[in-house]
């Protein structure tokens, strides 16, 4: 009887130890996100979404006093931000909730100066439409801090080119150093300036670490924190707007 539970034991335990690894998850494509969307560079009187150009990162509008405020990577913004459109909610060549010019941009002092990846976060201002602001089209997302490591958060984003959806995945956020990390394939060039969300707070943008990530399976963010939110009381402020030099190499 003591062998016969032995065996048992034994078949239970390299059953458990032969289990296959769980599947690391995937992104998935989606119809549209409302609040989020590709930037388009150089773009003009809404011309990229319209001729069907390329688009070349992503971003989310974020909830403001001004309601004219979309968040980023800070190494997806050029100069003053002038050239550049967004288009949330874009899918498949239609802008549903519109195109929306940038006329500043906004980025810490720090990536300014040494383009600091814990820094690597941008703020656009965009003008309205008439007397419609941004906010009036589209609800933005609250900011907050980053994450505790073991949160679930849900990041979005367009992979580079025209036309084209947003992808997806939910996944435990974990960290390497002081960047939260997220592991899911599928996440390539494009998605930079994604958002990072848990629910309706926005607490994290794809950039950071190697300007969001080295792999398609391994993506990163700025910890988002007061410099943050200081960020986004100064746009908010309507401040001078900052003078962004091209961002260097990723150092993949």
């Amino acid at each position: 009887m003591r062998f016969v539970r032995w065996l048992l034991l034994s078949v239970v335990v390299v059953s458990i130890g032969a289990a296959p690894a769980a599947a690391e998850p995937v992104a998935r494509p989606v119809v549209s996100i409302p609040a989020v969307g590709p930037l388009f560079f150089p773009s003009v009187l809404g011309l990229g979404p319209a001729l069907g150009l390329p688009h070349y990162c992503s971003a989310a509008v974020v909830h403001s006093s001004t309601h004219d405020l979309v968040l980023t990577a800070a190494h997806c913004v050029y100069g003053t931000g002038l050239g550049i459109e967004f288009a949330p909610g874009f899918h498949d060549g239609v802008s549903p909730k519109g195109i929306w010019t940038v006329t500043q941009a906004y980025v810490d002092p720090r990536w300014a100066a040494t383009q600091d990846p814990l820094h690597d976060v941008a703020i656009l201002r965009v003008a309205a439409h008439g007397t419609r602001r941004l906010e009036d089209a589209v609800a933005g997302f609250r900011l907050a801090a980053a994450p505790r490591a073991g949160t679930a958060v849900t990041v979005d984003g367009y992979v580079a080119g025209s036309g084209g959806r947003p992808i997806t995945c939910t996944a435990p956020v974990r960290y390497t150093g002081a960047y939260p990390t997220f592991d899911c394939g599928g996440y390539a060039d494009g998605v930079s300036g994604g958002p990072w969300l848990i629910g309706s707070r926005l607490v994290g943008a794809t950039g950071g670490l190697h300007q969001g990530g080295c792999t398609p399976a391994t993506s990163y963010s700025a910890p988002f924190g007061p410099d943050t939110a200081a960020l986004l009381a100064r746009a908010s402020a309507r401040g001078a707007g900052s003078l962004v030099l091209p961002a260097s190499g990723t150092g993949c």
